[in-house]
């Protein structure tokens, strides 16, 4: 998922550096969260866990690997 297809409430870490880092490690991991050992589907970024977070109204935070935050609403 790139950036213009995030809903509204949820941007890219604002450390442009990190970001940068991650996304490098993302590409050599063909897309599996680097934080995560197992590369299944439910750990392809944006993973499975964030996904169902995003859906929440209630939720407000980092994912897992704190690449994406949303914030309520």
């Amino acid at each position: 998922m790139n950036e213009q297809e995030l809903p509204a409430n949820v941007k890219l870490n604002d450390d442009a550096d990190y970001v940068r880092n991650l996304m490098a490690a993302l590409k050599k991991r063909n897309g599996y969260c680097p934080c995560r050992l197992q590369q299944t589907d439910d750990n392809i970024c944006i993973c499975r866990e964030f996904r169902e977070q995003m859906r929440d109204p209630d939720f407000e935070g980092f994912c897992h690997c704190r690449l994406y935050y949303k914030s309520k609403g």
